[in-house]
């Protein structure tokens, strides 16, 4: 199996899980995800958020849930590295405890804690994380510099858990970045404090810089949103060239930092979804209606966007991945055939975001 060199955070969703299943497999045994399981029901989660332990609402809906998105979770990593976050489930332990515990005992995924959650859902995380004998994860949410009690803290979970940095990765996680040189200096302030703290097995980098548009007057045909995650790697490479082949480089792949936050049952999203493209430097993003008109009408939109797309200097050409090859049937296609819906945009931006970062890597343009 091939060593892996770059670590997507990605939400525990079809789209994401269907793109890594359907990775070249050469490009997919490089990748080792940071699974997001996102909440099933209620408001919006706020980053960092550490509720209680305690009773689902609803139990047996949420491990129906759980098991089911556990089964899929398990079919598309085929036996493949990576870690698993359940911040968002783990404290309603009566309705998600089976469905963790089938997903830690059926595939090769880390569990992952943070030194800002609960004690019981830390000790939690890690009786499982001893069960499966794999180690775990520690990840730690980066929203400003950190410091010596921040160090205290990790260093201390470390010892009231149990764990031995060489079982246990570090996952140093900037969140949303909008100005590569600021969030540098922070990822910088880690690596030398956190990163140094201790003999880590792994040592993940990651940020997002896809934005958040929250409705349709953020964009007009086609935005370009700058890739600050992939700046904020160059000018820690650039600052700390020791690093190279040391550090993970992590990204939120075509989705915003918060996308896990949002709930599995939530109302209604605008009538609009987005097909999405990577180039060197940023995100080609365009808005495609999916209600409220003409279906002849929108059917003809998609397809000129993905026109617009393989027509960008940025276009990779249809040979390059399965999501290229998608673009351009899409671009030449008539009638509805073809053409997709979100579920299928997002998968193919998927698919050719991680595919474009792995060979940039392999290639030293990362």
């Amino acid at each position: 199996m091939l060593v892996p060199i770059y670590a997507p955070v990605l939400p525990v969703r079809r789209g994401a899980w269907n793109a890594y299943a359907d990775l070249d497999d050469q490009v997919r045994q490089r990748i080792a995800p940071l699974w997001t399981l996102v909440p099933y029901a209620g408001r919006e989660r706020a980053r960092g958020e550490s509720p209680a332990p305690d009773t689902a609402a609803d139990p047996t809906a949420l491990d129906r849930w759980l098991t089911d998105r556990a089964d899929h979770l398990v079919e598309a990593t085929a036996g493949l590295p990576g870690w698993l976050d359940a911040a968002h489930v783990e404290s309603g332990i009566d309705g998600s405890g089976a469905g963790l515990w089938r997903l830690m005992t059926r595939s090769h995924l880390r569990i992952v804690t943070g030194p800002e959650r609960h004690p019981v859902l830390q000790r939690y995380a890690a009786d499982l994380a001893f069960l499966t004998g794999r180690g775990m994860g520690i990840r730690v949410l980066l929203d400003a510099p950190p410091d010596e009690p921040l160090t205290a803290d990790v260093l201390g979970l470390l010892d009231r858990l149990g764990l031995t940095p060489p079982e246990t990765d570090l996952i140093l996680d900037l969140g949303a970045v909008t100005d590569a040189a600021e969030s540098g200096k922070t990822a910088l302030a880690a690596l030398d404090l956190l990163g140094a703290a201790a003999r880590w097995r792994t040592v993940v980098l990651t940020s997002g810089a896809f934005p958040r548009l929250h409705d349709s007057s953020d964009l007009g045909p086609v935005l370009l949103a700058h890739r600050h995650d992939r700046g904020l790697h160059e000018a820690v490479r650039a600052a700390r060239p020791d690093v190279q082949g040391r550090l993970l480089y992590g990204d939120y792949s075509i989705e915003h930092a918060f996308s896990a936050n949002i709930p599995h049952l939530r109302g209604s999203g605008p009538a609009w979804g987005l097909m999405r493209y990577t180039a060197p430097d940023a995100y080609l993003l365009g808005r495609v209606p999916t209600r409220d008109t003409d279906r002849t009408d929108r059917i003809h939109r998609v397809r000129a966007m993905a026109r617009r797309i393989v027509g960008s200097e940025a276009f990779r050409g249809r040979a390059y991945s399965d999501a290229e090859r998608w673009l351009q049937d899409c671009a030449d296609g008539e009638g509805s055939k073809g053409s997709g819906n979100p579920a299928t945009w997002i998968r193919v931006g998927h698919v050719q975001h991680m595919t474009f970062v792995v060979r940039g890597l392999l290639d030293g343009r990362a």
